[in-house]
């Protein structure tokens, strides 16, 4: 019998849930609710996806440039989900629009400044 791949737990921090639900309300404004509702769909495939193979994401560049490879991200364009993978869990910690200011946006949720 094949060995199963692992499983990861996938969790969200509260700021990414929050991310989530602003991408929502401002696609349902600007786009209509059919347009919202396919964005939340494809970003919440996406976060399943992390469950089986949470390794396949890349580092975010603003943070390799600061030597900083703990966290990784996927991408359903032009929304960026960055995470880290912790022992048995993924922990999403931003949702967010690629087009924003990342570095400052990183800055002020990942590392505090």
């Amino acid at each position: 019998m094949a060995d199963r791949p692992m499983r990861y737990a996938v969790l969200l921090t509260h700021g990414a849930e929050q991310d989530l639900e602003s991408i929502y309300d401002y696609i349902r404004e600007f786009d209509g609710p059919e347009q919202a509702d396919h964005v939340l769909e494809r970003l919440l495939e996406v976060v399943e996806g992390l469950v089986e193979f949470p390794d396949r994401g890349s580092y975010p560049k603003e943070l390799a440039a600061l030597g900083i490879k703990d966290h990784r991200q996927v991408v359903f364009k032009p929304y960026r989900v960055i995470y880290r993978v912790l022992d048995d869990r993924v922990v999403i910690y931003l949702i967010v629009d690629g087009r924003r200011d990342m570095q400052s946006l990183l800055a002020r949720r990942l590392l505090g400044i």
